[in-house]
């Protein structure tokens, strides 16, 4: 989880299948982060039913979900010894946590919406002088001094997640930066705002990045996330507005759908 460059990235010693980065460069503190995409429920909740594939899915499946967009490569075999350790690693975490039961700080926050759209030139210019320092102007980020595994993982370009990654959608994005960025902060202490939140993963997600065939995904188009950036929607909303907000509007047509 903390080295996934090391043995699967493109100077990979056991396999090259991914883009370069780290399952850690996500799942901050190696998944124990609250509100950093922690791993803390994910033994408890799976197998589970998922919207985005229309199928039950089990934690093999889940994790290769991350290997095929977050880091944009191909799915690890279920049997391998590195997806049984990755396996033993979550279930391990999730000792004790009963069946079912999310614990508090699972995944990432979910950010209040702005009542106007997000505007990629404001985050841009926020992404300047809060970000480029680590993550460079060009989005391509700083590898190590071997050229194996990234210190600050790129957040746009060929080595980045690709469109069908889960924070490829703004209010993930949004709610992983307001509570993690820029490093060291956590939830208890953040330093950007909501709204400097909703703007950097409008220009962020705005940014070039692998492409990912999602044709397949969100099988029942109700239930496809109000800010998904592709479609087709069964709603008449701009595909501008899922992507950038507001949102609001959005969200109470499906209230009201599901009724």
């Amino acid at each position: 989880v903390k080295n996934t460059s090391q043995y699967f990235g493109p100077k990979g010693s056991i396999a090259k299948i991914t883009n370069g980065m780290n399952c850690s460069n996500c799942h901050l503190d190696a998944g124990t982060k609250p509100l950093g995409l922690n791993f803390g429920s994910v033994y408890s909740t799976y197998p589970k039913f998922r919207e985005r594939s229309g199928t039950i899915e089990t934690i093999y499946k889940r994790v290769n979900d991350c290997f095929e967009r977050s880091l944009n490569g191909i799915p690890l075999e279920t049997g391998s010894k590195e997806m049984q350790a990755i396996y033993a690693y979550i279930k391990w975490l999730g000792q004790g946590i009963k069946k079912g039961e999310k614990v508090k700080g699972s995944g990432y926050e979910n950010l209040p919406f702005m009542t106007f759209a997000s505007n990629p030139e404001k985050g841009n210019e926020i992404y300047k002088t809060k970000c480029a320092s680590c993550h460079q102007q060009n989005g391509k980020g700083v590898l190590d001094s071997n050229k194996i595994m990234y210190i600050y993982p790129p957040l746009w370009g060929e080595h980045s997640y690709n469109e069908g990654a889960g924070l490829h959608q703004n209010s993930k994005l949004a709610g992983f930066i307001k509570n993690n960025m820029p490093q060291p902060v956590d939830h208890r202490h953040p330093s950007l705002t909501t709204e400097e939140s909703w703007q950097l993963a409008a220009f962020i997600n705005n940014q070039p990045r692998p492409h990912k065939d999602v044709s397949k995904d969100w099988p029942n188009l109700s239930k496809k996330p109000f800010d998904y950036p592709a479609g087709p929607y069964i709603d008449t909303f701009s595909a501008h507005q899922h992507q950038f907000g507001p949102y609001q509007p959005i969200v109470d047509f499906y209230k009201k759908f599901s009724k």
